[in-house]
């Protein structure tokens, strides 16, 4: 009586468990991991394209515009470093889905800024001042919202007008950025990179993938590491060029967002380091 009381007693226990489990489904780990953000929700904080190489894989929104500008220092390989301000950009939301994009920028230097894509023209023999400056114009639009595995994505095309400088070739790029947020407000964003590229008679192309892993610090800092590279295609004198970039940036209120990243080149056709300072407000 006593063992078959004891056999009951063991069997009751361990077959609780799976009672409870067809009774009470767990969640997925997708609904564990990663965080849901359907085409109803609303960013409650600016998130800029300038913090990190890997632009954001959100837009401004409807009735909202957001200003942008940076200063970018490089220390070239060989040839005189370069310089580029103010790399204003206007990003204006026509819809929930759609932002129109206006920006003008400067640069300075023994060679073209990589930080913002541009394919560098090391010439030591040859090295000089080049100044140039160019118009941004284009559009971002908003794919697919995060649910689950689905990550969030936007595609950006644009195209560049020099309105100073030797360069008179307009040029066009379409970016292509989808990430995940997961627990905590961590976040990882991948892009790839098209362009159209000229030097003097060289018409070529370049792809510049990149991945980004985004990590709050706090309330208001988020940290982040990121690898971008860049890829001539076609051209005369093909290169290759690979970064590492970490970066810090502070949310001064939820409409003002202010940071710096610095980066190191990690072949001998990348720039030494570069470091790079700027922000972004939201109306």
């Amino acid at each position: 009586m006593t063992r078959t009381f004891l056999f009951l007693l063991v069997l009751s226990v361990t077959d609780a468990p799976a009672i409870a489990v067809a009774q009470f489904p767990l969640p997925s780990i997708s609904e564990h991991a990663f965080a849901h953000r359907g085409e109803g929700d609303e960013e409650d904080e600016i998130e800029t394209d300038r913090d990190s190489f890997t632009p954001a894989t959100s837009v401004v929104g409807y009735h909202h515009t957001v200003i942008e500008s940076a200063y970018t220092f490089i220390d070239n390989r060989g040839v005189p470093e370069t310089h580029s301000y103010p790399e204003l950009i206007a990003r204006i939301g026509l819809s929930e889905t759609i932002e129109l994009r206006l920006g003008w920028n400067y640069e300075v230097g023994g060679a073209g800024n990589p930080v913002s894509g541009n394919v560098p023209d090391y010439d030591e023999e040859e090295a000089e001042i080049e100044r140039e400056s160019s118009l941004l114009y284009g559009g971002k639009f908003l794919l697919t919202q995060q649910c689950g595995w689905t990550p969030r994505s936007s595609l950006i095309l644009q195209g560049y007008t020099p309105t100073s400088g030797d360069a008179n070739d307009s040029s066009f790029s379409t970016s292509y950025v989808s990430g995940w947020q997961f627990w905590d407000g961590w976040q990882w964003d991948s892009a790839i990179r098209y362009s159209t590229n000229s030097q003097e008679e060289d018409h070529f192309n370049a792809w510049a993938p990149s991945t980004v892993l985004k990590v709050p610090v706090g309330e208001r800092w988020k940290a982040h590491a990121e690898y971008f590279g860049i890829y001539t295609d076609g051209r005369e004198t093909e290169s290759v060029q690979h970064f590492f970039s970490p970066g810090l940036h502070y949310l001064v209120t939820p409409n003002l967002e202010v940071g710096f990243r610095v980066g190191w080149g990690l072949n001998d056709q990348s720039p030494n380091f570069f470091s790079n300072f700027g922000g972004g407000v939201r109306f």
